[in-house]
């Protein structure tokens, strides 16, 4: 049958595991015949048990597979991959019946059973899980409705995380824009800042200016100053100094001159 299907190599590789299990498993119980012992047999059926748990545990792996590769898969694949699926379960599933077989002849009424039902997904018993077609319909229903409880409850501790996030967010939002209003105000002071700094420059620039000719002039007026006071301690030690005399009013006072009127007055 695997050979006729379209696998894929997980897929074949998984099948293959599945076969080797099952051949060990018709090995076992063909020996269990055999042998006489009850402690030799309860080893046996421990053993055996084993062996079904790798296959239940394949077959699940074998059907992750195949959902993986549903989308990418014909429909008329995947009907054969689902029908392929079954065949494993009802395989796996006689032989959990014939251990159940064997284990009442033993006498031991502790009996495990599996759950590999339509899906082969979940357990849902307690430790060990009971095969979907032995159970009743209260059954059925009592275990939908504890699936629905527990699927209830994770949805509400989902919605509880999806507060606290929004939550979260929110606080960081409102974090978020205080930090931003707080950085434009910082901006504003920066520029009043360097607005202030530059016309301190200017002024400092132009006080500067006013001091360079403050102290020109005040230069200027030292030097006339320096030079008169230079002419006259000049003057007054040497009074006969010509060069000094040259000087406009510095220079001694002219004689004076009878006016021609009062010469011709006293011829």
């Amino acid at each position: 049958m695997a050979s006729e299907l379209q696998m894929s190599p997980q897929l074949e590789q998984i099948d293959g595991e599945i076969h080797d299990n099952f051949r060990a498993l018709a090995n076992g119980f063909q020996k269990l015949d055999k042998i006489k012992d009850p402690n030799r047999q309860s080893k046996q059926l421990e053993e055996l048990t084993g062996k079904m748990r790798e296959c239940k545990r394949l077959i699940k792996e074998f059907d992750r597979e195949v959902k993986e590769e549903e989308n990418g898969n014909p429909p008329e694949i995947n009907k054969q991959l689902n029908e392929r699926k079954q065949s494993l379960i009802k395989e796996l599933n006689s032989y959990v019946a014939l251990r159940k077989t064997y284990m009442s002849s033993l006498g031991n009424k502790k009996v495990e059973l599996f759950d590999l039902g339509a899906g082969a997904s979940e357990p849902v018993a307690e430790d060990n899980v009971q095969m979907a077609s032995s159970m009743t319909n209260q059954e059925l229903i009592n275990a939908g409705t504890k699936t629905m409880d527990e699927t209830d409850q994770a949805l509400e501790r989902s919605k509880m995380v999806v507060q606290q996030t929004v939550e979260v967010g929110s606080q960081t939002a409102v974090s978020l824009k205080g930090q931003t209003e707080q950085m434009g105000r910082i901006v504003n002071d920066l520029d009043t800042i360097h607005f202030s700094i530059k016309k301190a420059t200017q002024l400092v620039k132009e006080i500067g200016r006013q001091v360079a000719t403050d102290k020109c002039i005040m230069f200027f007026l030292l030097l006339v100053v320096c030079g008169v006071i230079a002419i006259i301690v000049v003057k007054i030690v040497n009074p006969n100094n010509k060069n000094i005399s040259n000087i406009p009013g510095l220079a001694p006072p002219a004689p004076a001159r009878k006016l021609l009127s009062m010469e011709a007055m006293g011829v």
